[in-house]
C-alpha cells in the first residue's frame, strides 16, 4: 500500500512539474518573439543604423571644417657673411634723372653677420567653407536622407514577411489542434458505436458484421488521431523554429474551438486574443476596392528610388556649374637665428576665396548628367510598372479573401447539415430502419464537414494575412 502511494504521488508531482513548464503563447507573443529572432531583421536594423550615420555625415558638409596643423623643423646648418672697412662713392640725380657721382665719399663701416637654422616651429588654424558648390551639398544630403528612408521601409517590409510566416504557423498550430479534436471526437463516437453494437449483438438484436464494420472504422480512427497528434506536434516545432525557440520546446498556444472555426478571420491589430470581426457585413466593410497600395512598404520604396534617381541628376548637374569656397587661416612661425637673436617670432592672417568655374570638359560632365536623366527614366517606370503589380496583387488577394469567405461559410452550412444527418441516421439505425454501413457514411460525413470546416476557416485566415500585406496594413512599423 505504501509503494502504491508513492508511486501516485510521485506521478502527480512529475505531472504538476511538467505543466509549470508549459509555456502558453499567444499570437501577439509569437509576433514579438519572431520579430525579435529574425537575423533579416537584424540585419536591417544595422543598414538602418548606418543610413542615419551616414545622414549625419553628409549634414556636416554644410558647415565649416575647422583644423590645425603644426610643422616642427630642425636643422645645424649655420653659416656667416663678413664685408671689410671701406668708403663708398655716393650718387646724385642729373637733370635727366640718372645717377652720377659727386666726387664726394662715403664711409662703410663694414658687416659681420652669422646666422643658425637651428629648430624652426609652425602652426596654425584654418577654416574651410564652401558658399556654392552647383547645389552639389544639398543634393548629397538629402540623397542620404532618402537612403535613410529606404533603409527604414526595408526593416518595414522585412518585419511586414516576418509576421505574415509566424501568423502562418501559429494558425497552423490552430488547424492542427482542431483536427487532433475532430478525430478524437469522431473516435469517441466509434467507441459509444461500438458499445451499442456490442450489445445489441450480445442480445440478437444486430448481426456480427455490423461489429466487425464498425471496428474497422475505429481501428481506422486511431490511425487518423496518431496523424493529428504528429502533425500537431510538428506544427508545434515549425512554430518554434519561426519564434526563435528550440524545435523541441514544450509549448501551448491560446486556442479552443472558437479560435478557429469563428466565423471570422485572426485580427489585423496586436489584439492579445484571436478574436475577430462578428458578422459577415462588419467582415466585408473591410475589403477595400479602391486597391490603395500606398500604404505598403514597396511602394514608399519605389517612390524614393525615384527620388534617389533624380537628387543623382542634381548631382551630376553641379559639375557644370561654378564653385566657390573661402578659407581663413592664422599661422603662428618661430624659430632661425642671426647673430644670436630669433629671426622669425610672429603671427600671420591669410585668407583665401576661391573660384572653379568648369569651361571644357569634351562632353565628358554633360554625358553624366544624360546617363542620370536616363536612370532616373528607368526608375519611374519601374516605379509605374511594380505599382500596377501591387494593385493587381491586391485585387488578387481580395477576390481570394471574398472566396475564402464564402467556401468558410458554405462548410459551417454544410456542418450543421451533417451533424443533423448523421443523427437522424442514428436514430433510423437504432429503429432498425438504417444500415451499419449507412449510418457509418453518415458519421464519416459529418467527420468529413467538420475538418472542411476547419480546413475552411485556416485558408480564410491565410487570405486575410494576405489581404492584410497587399494592402500595407499588416504591419506599419513603430
Amino acid at each position: 500500500m505504501r509503494k502504491i502511494f508513492l508511486f501516485v504521488l510521485t506521478v502527480v508531482v512529475d505531472s504538476v512539474a511538467a505543466q509549470s513548464t508549459t509555456e502558453v503563447l499567444t499570437i501577439e507573443n509569437c509576433r514579438q518573439m519572431a520579430l525579435e529572432h529574425n537575423k533579416e531583421i537584424k540585419a536591417t536594423a544595422h543598414a538602418y543604423e548606418y543610413a542615419n550615420f551616414t545622414a549625419k555625415s553628409y549634414k556636416g558638409n554644410f558647415l565649416p571644417n575647422i583644423y590645425a596643423s603644426g610643422t616642427g623643423l630642425y636643422s645645424n646648418a649655420d653659416g656667416a657673411f663678413n664685408t671689410s672697412v671701406g668708403y663708398l662713392p655716393t650718387l646724385v640725380a642729373d637733370a635727366t634723372g640718372s645717377l652720377i657721382q659727386d666726387g664726394g665719399y662715403a664711409y662703410f663701416p663694414g658687416m659681420d653677420m652669422s646666422y643658425e637654422v637651428g629648430a624652426v616651429l609652425v602652426g596654425g588654424v584654418t577654416v574651410e567653407q564652401p558658399l556654392y558648390m552647383g547645389g552639389k551639398i544639398n543634393a548629397a544630403y538629402k540623397m542620404a536622407l532618402i537612403g535613410k528612408d529606404i533603409a527604414y521601409q526595408q526593416q518595414v517590409l522585412t518585419a511586414t514577411e516576418v509576421i505574415e510566416k509566424t501568423d502562418e504557423a501559429y494558425a497552423l498550430v490552430v488547424k492542427a489542434t482542431e483536427m487532433k479534436k475532430v478525430a478524437e471526437t469522431y473516435n469517441e463516437l466509434l467507441q459509444e458505436l461500438m458499445k451499442t453494437v456490442e450489445s445489441a449483438h450480445k442480445h440478437g438484436l444486430k448481426p456480427r458484421n455490423d461489429v466487425l464494420k464498425v471496428q474497422v472504422k475505429l481501428n481506422d480512427s486511431e490511425l487518423s488521431m496518431k496523424k493529428a497528434d504528429n502533425a500537431l506536434r510538428l506544427a508545434k516545432m515549425n512554430l518554434c523554429h519561426y519564434i526563435g525557440k528550440p524545435v523541441n520546446s514544450d509549448i501551448e498556444i491560446v486556442s479552443d474551438v472558437s479560435t478557429l472555426t469563428s466565423s471570422t478571420p485572426l485580427p489585423l491589430d496586436n489584439s492579445s486574443e484571436l478574436d475577430c470581426l462578428r458578422s459577415t457585413a462588419a467582415f466585408n466593410f473591410q475589403l477595400s476596392t479602391d486597391y490603395d497600395v500606398s500604404n505598403r512598404p514597396e511602394y514608399a520604396m519605389l517612390d524614393k528610388q525615384v527620388e534617389l534617381a533624380y537628387q543623382q541628376v542634381k548631382i551630376n548637374r553641379s559639375e557644370l556649374l561654378p564653385q566657390v569656397g573661402v578659407s581663413a587661416s592664422y599661422n603662428y612661425v618661430y624659430g632661425g637665428e642671426v647673430n644670436n637673436s630669433t629671426l622669425f617670432d610672429r603671427g600671420m592672417f591669410s585668407a583665401l576665396l576661391n573660384v572653379n568655374i568648369p569651361l571644357f570638359h569634351f562632353g565628358e560632365r554633360k554625358h553624366k548628367v544624360n546617363a542620370a536623366k536616363a536612370k532616373l527614366l528607368q526608375a519611374q517606370m519601374e516605379q509605374q510598372d511594380k505599382n500596377e503589380q501591387m494593385v493587381l496583387e491586391l485585387a488578387q488577394a481580395t477576390n481570394n479573401l471574398e472566396e475564402a469567405f464564402l467556401e468558410r461559410d458554405i462548410a459551417e452550412r454544410s456542418l450543421v447539415q451533417a451533424e443533423e444527418n448523421m443523427r437522424v441516421s442514428r436514430s433510423h439505425y437504432n429503429a432498425g430502419m438504417e444500415t451499419i454501413s449507412d449510418h457509418l457514411e453518415a458519421q464519416t460525413l459529418w467527420q468529413q464537414a467538420y475538418e472542411t470546416k476547419v480546413d475552411a476557416t485556416y485558408k480564410l485566415h491565410l487570405a486575410h494575412v494576405a489581404y492584410q500585406k497587399a494592402s500595407g496594413n499588416l504591419y506599419r512599423g513603430e
